[in-house]
């Protein structure tokens, strides 16, 4: 179950930064269906990625629409008999805000060694970034959650909750008495406009906190990749994650240095300097002329889409990841980027640490670019910080994004700037968002 919360996704881009053919979907042997619960709205961005993933996946992958906000558990109640329909031996319950390698199948054999209603995956966060999620403290020789808060003000535990959970049919009890005990409150309530309503259940307030230290509730520790998305520049982060994990996963999957193709930096020997020649590619100079390369040069984790069009003098990466029908010119730098479907780069544009809509169109020689955020690379246990756009007012530095069917004219420098779908701009904007 892929659990969408309020509100997602903010704007339709993240349904296409991870298109089903990159989502790294767990395969676990016995699967038998995937359900999405949300409070979203059905448009056809999301109709054509569950038709993508069901092909992808070869599984009955469904939309359950709840009627109200529910919370991160309400929705698994109000759908327990679709849930249960076929008696499953478990359901695992993903947050859709979270990119990870979903280590399933050694929660499933975790679980079948030792069955409780409730196994929590975790994982480890330094002790000031602990605070912004919900924190765990358990038994070390059984792995029980003793203690659970969620996001507490002063350190509980550095291992947190990574949002990836596998639930057994008993595990729904304890909602049925959450959603009882809700309906009775709200009888007892003066003040309707204050109740939240029955159906709405926190798994984190009303369930693990309340039943932490009662033998029901374990936790499953991983030492794989795992990040938050909150926002568009967390995609480019767990893009990067993605992207370095797919080195070992699927390898097939990343541009690769052929003979006579790409040629890729980083993955060979450095080549030896020709002092007869001391200009090296990927410019070469003949007779005085400068001539541009004739093959493309990776630099990095690049993907690829096989339709798309990239010029041989292109340098691409690291971390870029270029979507279906894209067309980048000669000449074009891209860096720390994600280009969506149907894209134009022309000659010489230069991206770095920014999203590019789908049908956008970037013109000669314009410089688009952001600022990361990215998590401390000196602390192993460090996490990407939730982002906040506006800060005294101002608009804080941080990726560039260009919404669908923007058009970019050239010669102009967009920084630091969300550009909203449908805009042609006429010059250069610093930190500001167009509306």
């Amino acid at each position: 179950i892929l659990k969408l919360h309020q509100g997602f996704p903010q704007h339709p881009l993240l349904l296409d930064i991870f298109p089903p053919s990159l989502f790294p979907c767990p395969q676990v042997p016995g699967m038998q269906e995937i359900l999405l619960i949300g409070f979203y709205q059905p448009d056809e961005p999301l109709t054509q990625f569950l038709e993508a993933a069901q092909q992808e996946f070869h599984l009955p992958v469904r939309y359950l629409q709840e009627f109200a906000p529910l919370g991160t558990g309400g929705g698994l109640y109000h759908f327990r008999d679709q849930i249960l329909a076929g008696g499953p031996e478990a359901f695992f319950v993903l947050n859709a805000d979270v990119c990870s390698d979903f280590p399933l199948s050694a929660m499933l054999e975790a679980h079948r060694q030792q069955r409780h209603p409730f196994l929590l995956l975790g994982t480890t966060a330094n002790r000031t970034q602990s605070l912004n999620y919900g924190c765990i403290v358990e038994n070390p020789q059984t792995h029980e959650v003793l203690h659970y808060v969620e996001k507490p003000s002063t350190f509980i535990s550095d291992i947190i909750n990574c949002g990836i959970y596998l639930f057994s049919p008993e595990a729904l009890k304890p909602l049925r008495d959450v959603f009882q005990r809700n309906q009775q409150d709200g009888q007892l309530e003066d003040s309707p406009g204050l109740w939240p309503g029955a159906g709405t259940i926190r798994l984190e307030q009303d369930v693990f906190a309340a039943l932490a230290g009662q033998g029901q509730i374990y936790v499953h520790l991983t030492d794989g990749i795992w990040s938050q998305i909150k926002s568009a520049g967390s995609a480019l982060y767990a893009s990067r994650l993605y992207l370095s994990r797919y080195q070992n996963t699927h390898p097939e999957r990343l541009a690769k240095h052929t003979p006579g193709g790409p040629r890729i930096r980083g993955t060979h020997p450095a080549p030896i300097p020709n002092l007869l020649n001391p200009c090296p590619s990927p410019i070469q100079i003949r007779f005085g002329v400068f001539a541009p390369r004739t093959s493309l040069l990776l630099l990095g984790n690049v993907y690829i889409h096989p339709t798309a069009k990239v010029a041989p003098s292109a340098v691409l990466g690291p971390n870029v990841s270029i979507g279906k029908g894209v067309t980048v010119g000669e000449g074009v730098r891209l860096r720390e980027s994600i280009v969506l479907h149907g894209a134009t780069l022309q000659e010489h544009t230069c991206v770095l640490h920014s999203i590019v809509g789908w049908g956008s169109t970037v013109g000669r020689w314009a410089r688009v670019e952001g600022t990361p955020n990215d998590p401390n690379p000196n602390d192993p246990r460090a996490r990407m910080d939730s982002e906040s756009l506006f800060k005294d007012g101002k608009l804080l530095p941080a990726i560039t994004i260009l919404g669908c069917r923007v058009r970019i004219p050239a010669e102009v420098l967009i920084l630091n700037s969300i550009v909203l779908p449908h805009k042609e701009l006429s010059r250069s904007f610093t930190n500001q968002i167009i509306l």
